[in-house]
Formats: structure tokens, C-alpha cells, sequence
């Protein structure tokens, strides 16, 4: 980066922003958030880490979890046949219904509103409309990946966990991971968590799915029903876990779980929603639902836990989210 990155516990730059949030450390017009960390010199840095010429598409099917959850709709896909060939087309399309980004256009502070003070008025899906998942999508996301296989870790170090149960871990934890696969965290790194939700998901049954598809989704959190939905595992939906990300200058989060923070969770306040200040007061990327278990077998077998991702959003002005498109290189 050309100017230095305050650290978390001296965020805000400016009394005008909210407490620890980035506003304005990018610029006061800035859309992009910690993908700003992505520069031309860490992506070349990355591109040397592809070796062995491994290519790992790192996406669900679009019509996986089924049926769909978290209040999402079923795709409906249509194949046209024409005399020469075919065409296609898709309705009732949710870009965020399988491996997906979350834009900073997703989610706003209750209190604050979006990253870098955007209003809910400005978040029109029409040209001008601010935060959107466009921006990401025009300069793509490059750069080196480093996975954390929280899964395969706890299993065998003994410390196995009940995915049903949305256990929750710590940056500790995270980092000790990372410590015995003998990787370390650089400034742009796009971390990738894997905690085992997709197996685990596939081996229940369909009136088990069916279940967690209509777990119910409170448009607005409330005492009685505070926006729970259902038990999956993520990180820890605690400010430390915050700072930790944005002091080691993490660019996204991507993980193979629901929403990358434990559920079930209380979208009531930034202490019990994480995403707020991941999203709306840092800019931070997050991933959900990425298909990560061929990635890590391979890790696992050559010891080797980091490598190049690729992704290239749906170019949507305005849009809240788009399909992963990802893929990882080593």
C-alpha cells in the first residue's frame, strides 16, 4: 500500500467516522474496502506461488444447498432449443443462494449505515447506485489465498466438534491452526475457512434439509425473534475477531459455511452480528458457502496451505452479491 494502514485500536482516522470503523482510510469516496489490499506487487507475489499447475474450482453448484436456504428462492432454469443449438435462461435467481460474495451494499450498520457513510437510499441497483458488488466485479479479485482447514485440524489433534451444533472459533484458534500447517497470514492475504458445513450438509437427509430450508428469517430482528435461523459453525462473533482480521490487513473471508460467522447469531447489535463490523465499518469481503474440501485434501497431502485465487464477480451495478466464480491455484 502506498500510505500506512492504521491499526484497529487507532481506527477511526477521524472523530467524524464511527468508532473503529475504516471509513476514509481508502478514501472518502472509496467502494471497494479491504479489496483495496489486493495491489498489483501482492498479486505478482501470488501468481509466483502457483507451482505444480493444480486448478481447484472452488464453487458449488448454483442450485446446491437444496432446497435453498436463509429465505432464498429455487432456480428455475430453462433450456431454449433452436434449430442449431440451444439457449437458456434463468428465473428466480439468487446470486447468493450457493458459493457467493457478500457486496458491501449487503449489509448496513444499524446505527451508522454502510461502509464509508452510504446511505440505504443510495443502494439503488441503477446506475450511480453506490457499494455494489460492480466495483469488485470491474477490477476482479486476485491474490493470494491461505487456508485455515479448521476441520481436519480439531479432528486430529482429538478435539472433534458437532458441525449440527454451530460451534464457534476464535482468531486463537485460527492462528493455531494456521501455525501447525505452517502458514502465516501477509497483508492481502484472502483467508479461506474450512469447517467441514458442505459434508455435513450432504449426509443429512431430505427431511432433515428440508428442515434447515424453513428455519425461519425475520425480516427485522426483534426480542422474540432476534434472527437466529439455524445452528452452523463460523468464527466467533467477538470484536477481537475483528481486530485480528484488520490488523493482519485480510482482504476477504471466505468460508464453507452459511455465513461465515457462527449462527445461530442476533442481528440486534454489532456484539452478537459480526457482519456489521466486518461489512458495513471495515469494507471487509466475505464468501459463503465455497466448496473447499477438494482444495484442502490436496493441502493436506503436500503440505502446502496457500497458493493463487482467482474470482470474477457477476458485473451488476448496485448488486448486494454474486456467485463465488472462484478458483484457487497452486
Amino acid at each position: 500500500m502506498t500510505q500506512e494502514i492504521p491499526r484497529y485500536g487507532d481506527l477511526p482516522i477521524d472523530e467524524r467516522r464511527p468508532p473503529h470503523s475504516s471509513w476514509g482510510v481508502f478514501g472518502d469516496d472509496d467502494e471497494a474496502g479491504t479489496i483495496n489490499f489486493l495491489t498489483a506487487e501482492r498479486v505478482l507475489e501470488a501468481a509466483r506461488l502457483v507451482r505444480k499447475g493444480s486448478v481447484f474450482a472452488l464453487n458449488m453448484d448454483l442450485e446446491w444447498p437444496d432446497p435453498p436456504i436463509l429465505g432464498r428462492g429455487a432456480m428455475e432454469h430453462t433450456v431454449i432449443k433452436q434449430a442449431s443449438g440451444t439457449d437458456d435462461k434463468y428465473d428466480n435467481f439468487f446470486p447468493q443462494a450457493s458459493s457467493q460474495w457478500d457486496a458491501l451494499a449487503h449489509v448496513g450498520h444499524p446505527e451508522h449505515g454502510f461502509y464509508n457513510g452510504w446511505q440505504l437510499d443510495d443502494i439503488t441497483g441503477k446506475p450511480g447506485s453506490r457499494v455494489g458488488i460492480d466495483h469488485w466485479a470491474r477490477r476482479g479479485i486476485v491474490g493470494r489465498f491461505v487456508l485455515a482447514d479448521i476441520e481436519r485440524h480439531f479432528t486430529n489433534t482429538g478435539r472433534t466438534f458437532d458441525i449440527g451444533e454451530g460451534p464457534t472459533f476464535t482468531a486463537s484458534d485460527i492462528e493455531e491452526v494456521l501455525d501447525a500447517q505452517g502458514v502465516a497470514l501477509t497483508p492481502g492475504s484472502v483467508l479461506l475457512l474450512r469447517f467441514g458445513w458442505p459434508e455435513w450438509y450432504d449426509a443429512r437427509s431430505a427431511a432433515e434439509r428440508d428442515v434447515l430450508a424453513k428455519a425461519e428469517v425475520p425480516e427485522e430482528p426483534t426480542d422474540d425473534h432476534p434472527g437466529a435461523f439455524f445452528p452452523s459453525p463460523g468464527i466467533r462473533a467477538e470484536e477481537a475477531t475483528a481486530e485480528w482480521l484488520w490488523n493482519n490487513q485480510v482482504a476477504a473471508v471466505a468460508a464453507d459455511c452459511p455465513s461465515v460467522e457462527g449462527m445461530p447469531f442476533n442481528r440486534a447489535s454489532q456484539d452478537t452480528f459480526l457482519h456489521y463490523r466486518l461489512v458495513a465499518l471495515l469494507g471487509m469481503a466475505l464468501g459463503e458457502m465455497w466448496k473447499l474440501d477438494e482444495l484442502a485434501a490436496d493441502c493436506a497431502a503436500d503440505g502446502v496451505y496457500e497458493g493463487l485465487l482467482t474470482s470474477a464477480p457477476l458485473n451488476k451495478v448496485g448488486g448486494s452479491g454474486s456467485t463465488a466464480n472462484a478458483i484457487a491455484l497452486k
